[in-house]
């Protein structure tokens, strides 16, 4: 077919519109702007009562000069990005629905469409054009519609997977002469390259990931580079993907759907990133009943949603972005890539958020009521991520999701949470909290040691969220561990005993613990610390390790980190009592190289351990 003859003016186009007609228009980056524009500055009486469908609306359909008056109504299955002002304000339609319910809806015909402008990319010399980088619902609205238009855009790519249709499929053509919608990338900001850096040892090779737009998802980005055969299974491909894939951390080799294929629905980013996806054969588009169809999310392994939150507070529920920078943050848009993960072996949720927004208040509140775009579904949230670490919220009571995201608060605010907490009853009412130990938690300390039998312990400070573990950790003593470390035969370790063990003040003690676990989860299987004397010189110390991890290297490890950390700030030497049958305690200090000076009397060893050598 000789596609040319279909070719015509926006006007030729514009002249077959009627008032109350229903207008398709494809989305995003793939909004067909001249013709778009056109429309907008007609002024025929034809152009009355026009009702614009369109998926996700970010660039000139949604401006609201043109929606103030009364020639057109947009209706939109979105409510991210700048369509939540719109829709706040009256101006714009919002359909609640699940993205990969729309192609029903369309098909039969709950969601009119009479017209089609669709952007696609040049002919091919078999007459095949591309639908770029936005397939949606497109094709189907096509077959629905009296009147398909499509603009021809020599700088659309011809992206490959579901996005092909025939001229012939076309009642009119019409030549662009607007570019594509681009976005510029986000510049680094150091403080998502911490929270991505939490995040990154979350995400184990092999998995399967969803991404985005916007500062987040840049660091993100940066911090999966050196991954192995990542999965790609995503809403949105931007720079930072195509990053990714160019960093070779993806490969889709163990994704169970598409397989050794990245796919998603729409492409949103710089003319780099379109030129990239041209003919690209690793990028795959496919429409929204597929990408955002959960059961095909989940047959993924190990999948996880990745997600921009703003707000979080202390039982778990969540609140979306709901302005310019945060694209797919609708709470439908969202479950969809939560209920996947649900479903995937292996899979889990994570939402990143600084710890403050940028005008400085708390983003880690004790409620979120009243606040929209909410995602009220606490059993969905398994990673809460700030730059102060990590929430692992699965399985935890509201009490212990409390003092797991209050950990991860800004350190100035957690002060006003505990309080705030225990007045709604959240908290214990006896709960204790050290403000300065909040703000002096030494966060630098970290390590990671693989021992005896392949075993890998992370180490870090203990936190006040740690009094459950711990008290489990005791629970799990036989009688002879817990004299040899209490000195006493304790039967209980309540609340109100725990607590004061895990608050510590970090001027005078160092407690550190072992956890087998992923990063924000996982048991506590031993705790060491030293207790500075009031005379600042020397210090006692005491450590224990689950009976079930003994002899594999864990005591000897922790010993000499205390001892490099007590030098750090000037300790002179360690010293401790030791039950004369604890030989396995004399045993870690003897072999540690430093001189061991012990006086036994009435059973115990007084030990001394000086760090000066002479």
């Amino acid at each position: 077919m000789d596609w040319e003859k279909l070719l015509a003016t926006p006007d030729d186009v514009l002249e077959r519109i009627r008032p109350g007609m229903s207008v398709f228009l494809s989305t995003g980056a793939a909004e067909p702007r001249t013709l778009v524009k056109h429309l907008m500055a007609a002024c025929s009486a034809k152009l009355q009562d026009l009702e614009l469908v369109q998926i996700v609306s970010f660039a000139d359909a949604i401006s609201l000069k043109n929606l103030q008056s009364q020639k057109f109504r947009l209706k939109t299955f979105f409510s991210g990005w700048v369509a939540d002002e719109a829709i706040t304000a009256g101006h714009v339609d919002l359909i609640p629905c699940y993205l990969s319910r729309i192609p029903e809806l369309i098909e039969k015909r709950k969601v009119r469409v009479d017209v089609v402008f669709v952007q696609v990319s040049p002919p091919d010399k078999d007459g095949y054009s591309s639908l770029g980088v936005s397939v949606d619902v497109a094709r189907l609205a096509m077959e629905q519609a009296n009147l398909v238009v499509g603009e021809i855009n020599s700088r659309v790519p011809r992206t490959l997977g579901d996005t092909f249709v025939q001229v012939s499929e076309f009642d009119m053509l019409v030549q662009a002469d607007e570019p594509p919608v681009y976005f510029e990338r986000w510049p680094a900001e150091p403080i998502f390259d911490m929270i991505a850096a939490n995040i990154e040892p979350l995400i184990e090779d092999r998995s399967c990931v969803a991404f985005s737009m916007g500062p987040f998802f840049e660091a993100v980005g940066r911090a999966l580079t050196h991954k192995r055969h990542l999965g790609i299974h995503s809403p949105f491909f931007s720079d930072a993907l195509m990053d990714l894939v160019k960093s070779g951390a993806v490969t889709n080799r163990h994704k169970e759907v598409f397989k050794r294929k990245s796919i998603t629905s729409y492409a949103c980013g710089t003319a780099q990133l379109l030129e990239w996806l041209d003919q690209n054969p690793g990028v795959e588009f496919q429409p929204v009943d597929k990408v955002f169809d959960p059961l095909s999310i989940g047959r993924n392994p190990r999948f996880v949603a990745i997600v921009s939150a703003r707000k979080a507070d202390i039982t778990g529920r969540i609140a979306l972005h709901t302005g310019l920078g945060n694209v797919v943050s609708g709470p439908s848009e969202v479950l969809a890539f939560l209920n996947g993960a649900q479903i995937s072996e292996g899979g889990f949720t994570v939402f990143g958020l600084p710890s403050r927004s940028r005008e400085g208040t708390a983003n880690i509140t004790v409620s979120i009521e009243g606040m929209k775009n909410r995602v009220d579904f606490r059993e969905a949230v398994d990673y809460v991520v700030t730059e102060f670490g990590v929430a692992s919220l699965k399985g935890l009571t509201l009490r212990e999701r409390a003092q797991a995201l209050i950990d991860i608060a800004h350190p100035d605010d957690r002060v006003g949470l505990i309080a705030e907490a225990k007045r709604e009853n959240i908290l214990y009412r006896d709960q204790i909290y050290l403000a300065e130990s909040a703000r002096h938690y030494p966060s630098q300390i970290k390590a990671c040691q693989r021992f005896k039998g392949d075993v890998e312990i992370r180490f870090r400070p203990i936190r006040p969220s740690d009094e459950e573990e711990m008290r489990r950790l005791f629970y799990r003593f036989s009688d002879k561990s817990v004299y040899y470390r209490y000195f006493s035969s304790l039967k209980a370790m309540p609340h109100t005993r725990m607590q004061t063990y895990v608050n510590v003040d970090w001027n005078d003690v160092m407690s550190i613990v072992g956890v087998v676990g992923k990063p924000g989860h996982g048991s506590v299987v031993a705790e060491a610390r030293y207790l500075v004397d009031p005379d600042g010189g020397w210090a006692e110390i005491a450590f224990i390790v689950d009976e079930s991890y003994q002899r594999i290297g864990i005591s000897t490890f922790v010993f000499n980190l205390l001892v490099k950390l007590a030098r750090e700030r000037g300790i002179k030497g360690f010293w401790a009592d030791v039950l004369v049958s604890n030989l396995a305690m004399m045993k870690v200090f003897n072999k540690s190289g430093l001189p061991v000076h012990a006086e036994m009397e009435d059973g115990v060893y007084h030990v001394r351990i000086p760090f000066d050598r002479t």
